[in-house]
């Protein structure tokens, strides 16, 4: 029963006129009246059918002719004279018909559009609307979500809606992050942990800090992306829009010429002349044309959108399948941007290797480096706790004592004489492109560990893939050419420009752009804003900087780079499918103004081939709504700005 409601909630007062408009018709065909009162219910069948086409033609004729001061008519206005032509002409029944079959595919139109976007505008539906705040005397008060300030602590109940973005500061839970990342799993939350508005809470009972104002959050800039995207059209979509009036009033000149030329050079009668007119108009209008390109662009950028690629504009979609040069920042966009051990040594000693491993992970403990934080990591869940104090030798490494012996982590400068056998294994290490930390025992080496900032999984298929279809790939890096190479061997991209400050990036895009042409530029960092500005298609990574994001003209919401292969093959396959509808588009009215001329067209005939190809091109367009995936992905859904 509900959706029988909800289906009737939906059909609009102009729908209901237009089914009311054919059942007069119908009954003016039944029942048996005189000729000129059939005229008549027919016409009035037209009136309430296509009412609403018949005025927006008019009104949108008179608004554009007024904002460009001069004549610019619309299709509308083409099928509104040929069905009163055809009324003026005795053809009641057929003006109605035409008027009928353009109107169904108005609407049609209008709901093929509103698919497109659909999954799109349904955020908007998902933002949280309140909060449950906790005051400073500990009570709860409900408040909306654009009261909450930075630093309020909320408390989230099981099954509830985040509100804001925050972090946890007490309780553990698990959360749906569907809305922002498309993953079906939940994921484990506890303190410390980073939330996000509009995902759903679990089983727990949690207290956060809010982090973020309810503008600044991911899925506010969801949002904000997505809904900026309507507005930018392809440069064909731009084009078509720019030229459908001219191409109207050149179709309103032709009618007219026909008027006069079909008597006097053809020896038409005046009913065959204005018969071929009506059918040439029809025949010849953009309909088809007209949504050759907008509906499919938009199914496009919302069907990305729903795997988590955002695109800030059609044209950026539209191009992006004539790149011919990319460039990748290394860390965080090629790399995971978080160093890990990739390689450990160690040899026999008087000490166990689990008590050295606990050692070393006791010591990192009282570190604040990077290369500590991934030590622990690989080496944590081995050890036991051991109460050390140790020393920090700023810029060499750790030093404590432990059972009468002297422990050491760090560079080579921390110890007084090296091997030899461990400085080659450094060296061969160091080629790799990875840090290495020596471990001694009273100054004696006994082993080493070495450390990388690894490439992303997805970073090898994405350089392959754009390799197969001659785009140049460009790693650019601030580090040394030594760290630089090896990382470009291992993804085996084209060329790597390393030893790059920050503001020569911007100058490395513009040298590919005269070499190469059209270069996209692939960042997350604050530093690469001026480069994402410089590109041609500025790509943001989904957890980079708010300045990357909205400086940038794309946004991986995820960071997975094999996102940009799904991008690259919709905009290919988004130039095509456009092309197609253009070409068919144009082929068709052809054929149907040759027939006009040189056959026997008639006006409903003509009307009905016309508005079926019409129907033809949108439903191609809509191809663009069904999600592809490459062989090597696999769900590609929204993660984190």
């Amino acid at each position: 029963m509900a959706n029988k409601k909800q289906f009737f909630n939906g059909i609009t007062r102009e729908m209901k006129l237009y089914f009311v408009g054919i059942l007069i018709f119908i009954g003016g065909v039944i029942f048996p009246f005189d000729a000129w009162i059939k005229q008549g219910i027919f016409t009035g069948a037209l009136l309430f059918s296509g009412y609403h086409v018949i005025l927006e033609g008019i009104e949108d004729t008179i608004e554009q002719s007024k904002i460009k001061r001069r004549f610019r008519p619309n299709t509308h206005i083409l099928m509104s004279l040929a069905a009163f032509g055809a009324v003026i002409l005795g053809d009641a029944a057929e003006a109605a018909l035409l008027i009928f079959i353009f109107a169904g595919a108005h609407f049609l139109e209008e709901y093929v559009e509103e698919k497109s976007q659909r999954e799109i505008t349904a955020l908007l539906k998902l933002n949280p609307t309140q909060a449950r705040r906790i005051t400073s005397n500990g009570e709860i008060e409900i408040v909306d979500v654009n009261q909450l300030n930075i630093a309020d602590h909320l408390q989230v109940l099981n099954g509830g809606q985040i509100p804001t973005d925050g972090i946890i500061i007490e309780g553990t839970t698990q959360i749906d992050e569907s809305s922002i990342n498309g993953e079906a799993m939940p994921r484990e939350k506890a303190k410390g942990d980073e939330v996000f508005g509009a995902t759903i809470n679990g089983t727990g009972v949690f207290i956060m800090r809010v982090t973020k104002a309810s503008h600044d959050t991911v899925f506010a800039k969801i949002i904000q992306l997505v809904e900026a995207s309507q507005s930018h059209l392809s440069p064909t979509a731009s084009r078509i829009k720019k030229y459908e009036p001219i191409y109207v009033q050149l179709i309103l000149l032709v009618f007219i010429g026909v008027l006069f030329v079909g008597p006097l050079l053809f020896q038409w009668s005046f009913q065959e002349t204005i018969d071929k007119g009506l059918t040439f108009m029809v025949s010849a209008s953009p309909c088809a044309l007209a949504v050759s390109a907008i509906p499919a662009t938009l199914a496009g950028i919302s069907n990305l959108a729903k795997q988590g690629i955002l695109f800030k504009g059609g044209n950026f979609l539209s191009q992006l399948a004539h790149l011919k040069a990319i460039a990748f920042d290394k860390t965080g966009t090629l790399t995971s941007g978080k160093p890990q051990v990739v390689h450990v040594h160690f040899e026999q000693t008087l000490m166990p290797e689990s008590s050295v491993i606990a050692l070393i992970v006791t010591m990192e403990k009282q570190a604040n480096h990077p290369l500590a934080t991934a030590i622990i990591d690989h080496f944590d869940q081995k050890t036991k706790a051991i109460e050390l104090e140790v020393e920090n030798r700023i810029g060499l490494g750790l030093v404590a004592h432990y059972q009468g012996k002297w422990i050491q982590i760090g560079q080579s400068g921390l110890f007084d004489q090296i091997d030899a056998r461990w400085l080659e294994e450094k060296n061969v290490e160091e080629k790799k492109g990875r840090t290495v930390v020596f471990v001694g025992i009273e100054a004696q080496i006994i082993g080493l560990i070495s450390i990388q900032d690894v490439p992303q999984k997805s970073a090898k298929a994405a350089i392959q893939y754009f390799k197969s279809v001659n785009v140049e790939t460009v790693m650019i890096t601030g580090d040394g050419q030594l760290t630089g190479d090896a990382i470009g061997r291992e993804l085996e991209i084209n060329r790597v420009i390393a030893h790059v400050l920050p503001e020569e990036k911007a100058h490395v895009i513009s040298q590919l752009q005269e070499t190469r042409g059209l270069t996209a530029m692939l960042g997350d960092g604050t530093n690469d804003a001026p480069a994402l500005v410089t590109a041609d298609i500025g790509i943001a990574m989904g957890n980079g900087t708010d300045v990357a994001i909205e400086t940038a003209d794309v946004v991986l919401m995820q960071n997975n780079l094999e996102k940009l292969i799904t991008a690259h093959k919709t905009s290919k396959q988004l130039g095509l499918t456009i092309s197609e509808n253009i070409i068919f588009s144009l082929l068709v009215v052809l054929i149907l103004v040759g027939f006009t001329f040189f056959g026997h067209l008639s006006v409903l005939t003509g009307v009905m081939l016309h508005e079926g190809s019409t129907l033809l091109v949108l439903l191609n367009g809509l191809r663009l709504l069904s999600r592809r995936k490459s062989k090597n992905q696999g769900h590609l859904g929204m993660k984190n700005i």
